[in-house]
């Protein structure tokens, strides 16, 4: 969350924030008068409490002296102030809690460095990758969808009668390939010093909430034992919406120390979201589903080091896209496309060729996909989850800035290579870093589809 002196220090950078994320209907007069309210009631309160400490001293003394009366007419006081003390306190918790709720509401403030937009079409493009010596590719381009079927290596019509829409499996070189992706890309970021994690799937609503998925995103995330939408407490569980959430949490309530910074770790997690919010998305494919595996970086940092770190770990997404040799962009976002928590991201698209778009590089047709968003949280998230180092073992502890990106999106990944690696036969060629991973297949070929529709659609003998 963002701090609540800056909020009352700087109501008008607050307002400018707000309006550059397009965010209306936010009461920051409302919110001010609270934390006034409640800073009074503090003052007051440390008052009542200096006054009570000096009335308790004077009862022994008056007593000793004698003067029985004076002292219980203070120990009337006493109990005056007691009774006045704890009014004011419950007032003064009712505030606060107030507070925070409204506080919890604030989406991050944007790095001045952000370009200001109102959504997608207003992000800036970096640079592209790879484009300059791409592959030659089939004078049609199957998409991933149609392509999966053929070889019978995705099947999302199986995974509807086991799970629902958004689901699928993979079968044979299909889910070798999942498995090969994976692999690389925590072999990739081990050498990129990486630590690895195998983090806990279901994650409590406090971890949520200190990554900044609840209370904001509730309707996206699969809570367990109830629905997203009913009231839910602290301890209640939800399935890992992104590693994000149990590894930043990791730490929680926790004080590092200067020398174990810069912290960098990676999980490989399934992930789930309803996507409760999205509207018009495509039906078919792997593009956008419940269920779907990443790998993940998480970097804890010192303040001062957190943008200089941001770049490096564009790089570090990025150098997955660059060994698989697959065509991408590098967007900065603007300030309408931020995620609640970040306060800059760039977001890293792969080229996906088989299905148009209007959105698409040049006159190459195909589309992009979103594979990895690389944020700057600063301190917002660690003030919600309490995450603090030292900066010296003889001073105060400082909240320190947290960072993560998709190291990457695997389904995604896939998806691009699929159709970026196909061939006029329809089999899709391997990448060579990925061929170890793969038992030396150089070639997917597919398998002979199962069961009797196949012999009705004939596709089997």
């Amino acid at each position: 969350m963002i701090d609540r002196q800056l909020l009352r220090d700087e109501p008008e950078r607050v307002r400018d924030a707000l309006a550059a994320r397009n965010m209306e209907g936010v009461d920051i007069d409302r919110v001010l008068d609270v934390y006034d309210e409640w800073r009074s009631l503090k003052a007051e309160g440390d008052t009542l409490r200096h006054e009570r400490n000096e009335v308790s001293q004077q009862i022994g003394q008056l007593k000793q002296e004698g003067k029985d009366e004076e002292a219980q007419a203070a120990i009337d006081r006493s109990g005056e102030l007691k009774t006045e003390l704890r009014e004011l306190e419950a007032r003064a918790d009712e505030l606060e809690a107030e507070l925070d709720e409204a506080l919890m509401e604030l989406p991050n403030l944007p790095h001045e460095s952000v370009p200001v937009g109102a959504d997608e079409a207003d992000n800036e493009e970096v640079r592209r990758v790879g484009f300059d010596d791409r592959r030659e590719l089939p004078d049609e381009v199957t998409p991933h969808y149609d392509l999966g079927e053929e070889l019978d290596i995705i099947d999302e019509g199986r995974a509807a009668k086991t799970t629902g829409s958004g689901f699928y499996f993979l079968k044979g070189e299909g889910a070798m390939l999942e498995h090969a992706l994976v692999q690389f890309m925590l072999d990739v970021h081990r050498e990129q010093e990486y630590v690895d994690l195998f983090p806990p799937i279901p994650v409590k609503t406090t971890s949520m909430e200190g990554t900044g998925q609840l209370p904001k995103f509730a309707e996206d995330a699969y809570r367990i034992g109830g629905s997203e939408t009913e009231d839910y407490e602290d301890d209640d569980l939800w399935l890992c919406p992104t590693a994000e959430v149990p590894v930043t949490n990791m730490y929680r309530d926790e004080i590092l120390l200067k020398d174990d910074l810069p912290l960098k770790h990676q999980a490989y997690t399934p992930n789930f979201r309803r996507e409760a919010g999205e509207h018009g998305t495509e039906t078919r494919g792997i593009v956008r589903v419940h269920q779907f595996n990443k790998v993940e970086l998480v970097n804890f940092v010192e303040p001062d080091e957190s943008y200089d770190r941001l770049d490096a770990l564009v790089d570090e997404a990025a150098e997955v896209l660059d060994r698989l040799g697959l065509p991408y962009r590098v967007l900065s976002l603007c300030t309408g496309d931020l995620t609640f928590a970040s306060a800059k991201t760039y977001d890293l698209e792969v080229w996906a060729p088989g299905t148009e778009s209007e959105d698409s590089p040049d006159d190459l047709g195909g589309r992009w996909l979103e594979v990895s968003s690389a944020s700057n949280f600063e301190d917002f998230q660690a003030r919600r989850a309490g995450l603090r180092y030292r900066p010296e073992r003889h001073e105060s502890a400082e909240y320190l800035h947290t960072l993560n990106a998709s190291g990457t999106a695997v389904g995604r990944v896939m998806v691009a290579l699929l159709e970026y690696y196909q061939n006029e036969d329809g089999t899709v060629d391997v990448p060579e870093p990925l061929q170890p991973y793969m038992g030396g297949r150089e070639v997917i070929e597919g398998h002979e589809p199962v069961g009797e529709a196949a012999v009705g659609a004939g596709k089997k003998d």
